[in-house]
């Protein structure tokens, strides 16, 4: 499963983790070998049996943990699902699909490492991957075993802002220098030359979410046709191609509040792909803009924390170092609303046929209908 398979992924965003567990850079190491093989002391995590994750490991990584296993759901995420795994002097992060509705396509595993493992050596961050296991007899589903990185994933204001408003301002600039950086890579040069199909990328998102919202709809949704309409009858020319990322925006990043705000590690690579780096641009500007549409619920509102540059600002600082024009991204902006209501409405349906694993999900599904307005209202915008 190491190919490119198709390209656009669809998957639902992930949201808040706790601070310093949330996508790996090895803890404490043991310099001794690892013989024992791993046991479960919490069997019955849901989700992930650690007694058949140790065997695993004992046989096809066994230098990584050793003794008994124990585990822990990291809260927040609202779709793959990610499990801190430790054998009391080592921690690992071990991702897997969510359980239940889970649509054609998405929650793509192999995705996620292939990308982070072809990404290490450039300038953008990510955590050292392990181990990819795609046999669903282990634990049920494919999954992957990376490093813990240590870290902070911003998700909302009063979180980032006791830092005071000079750090907000920097690491939300930082924030657009690491896309930019992502936008830069050459794909052939890290053996992704095969992840995607970029040409007619933007008709395929619009087919894909459109495709997406209807096998997750379970109400009715005003304006979602017509923005599903009006999107494919105005989709611009092929333009630029480029590693995108699916889903950025600060709560995805990892930042090392010790150490300088050193972004230690962009995680959440699902809906990676090879495609126009605009939609990227679009709905990272969109996630700056959720707390002003008033959808009762916000995936993130870190962008009101005092000095955290605004969506002109760094839609500017983009185009600056990037040298791409971002000043008409009326349709772009439409397709992201768009995907961003496909995406939470395929949570809400999980959540309605209690599929979902922690708390959280309540109130996703108020975001769903705004943000189709939303999308309808941005077409108007150039």
């Amino acid at each position: 499963m190491s190919g490119g398979r198709s390209e656009e992924r669809s998957d639902e965003p992930h949201t808040a983790r706790p601070e310093n567990m949330s996508g790996g850079r090895s803890e404490e190491r043991s310099d001794e070998p690892h013989t024992a093989q791993p046991q479960s002391t919490t069997p019955s995590l849901e989700g992930l049996d650690l007694g058949r994750l140790g065997e695993y490991l004992s046989v096809e990584k066994p230098d990584l943990l050793s003794g008994e296993l124990t585990g822990e759901h990291v809260a927040g995420g609202k779709s793959n699902l990610t499990y801190v795994v430790s054998d009391g002097s080592t921690s690992v992060v071990v991702r897997r699909p969510p359980m239940g509705h889970v649509l054609a396509t998405a929650h793509d595993m192999n995705r996620e490492y292939r990308v982070m493992t072809a990404l290490a050596p450039t300038a953008v961050p990510v955590p050292q991957t392990y181990l990819m296991c795609t046999d669903e007899s282990v634990i049920g589903a494919p999954f992957y075993v990376m490093e813990y990185a240590t870290g902070t994933p911003f998700r909302r204001a009063d979180e980032l802002a006791p830092y005071g408003p000079e750090r907000a301002q920097a690491i939300s600039a930082r924030l657009v220098d690491i896309l930019v950086d992502l936008h830069a890579v050459d794909p052939a040069e890290v053996g992704l030359s095969d992840f995607g199909r970029p040409e007619g990328f933007l008709s395929r998102q619009v087919r894909r979410w459109t495709k997406q919202l209807e096998a997750s709809t379970s109400r009715e949704l005003p304006g979602a046709q017509e923005l599903a309409a009006d999107l494919a009858e105005s989709v611009p020319a092929d333009g630029d191609v480029s590693i995108i990322h699916g889903d950025y925006r600060l709560d995805n990043v990892l930042v090392d509040v010790d150490h300088d705000d050193e972004f230690t590690a962009v995680l959440d690579w699902e809906m990676a792909t090879l495609g126009d780096p605009l939609s990227d641009v679009a709905l990272f500007a969109v996630y700056q803009r959720l707390p002003e549409i008033g959808s009762g619920y916000a995936v993130s509102d870190v962008s009101l924390a005092p000095g955290y540059l605004p969506a002109p600002q760094l839609l500017d600082r983009y185009a600056d170092r990037s040298g791409r024009d971002t000043s008409r991204l009326s349709w772009h902006l439409g397709l992201a609303y768009f995907k961003l209501a496909a995406i939470l409405e395929g949570i809400h349906y999980r959540y309605i046929h209690g599929q979902t694993v922690g708390e959280g999900f309540a109130e996703v599904g108020n975001a769903t209908i705004p943000l189709i307005a939303a999308g309808r209202a941005a077409l108007e915008e150039d």
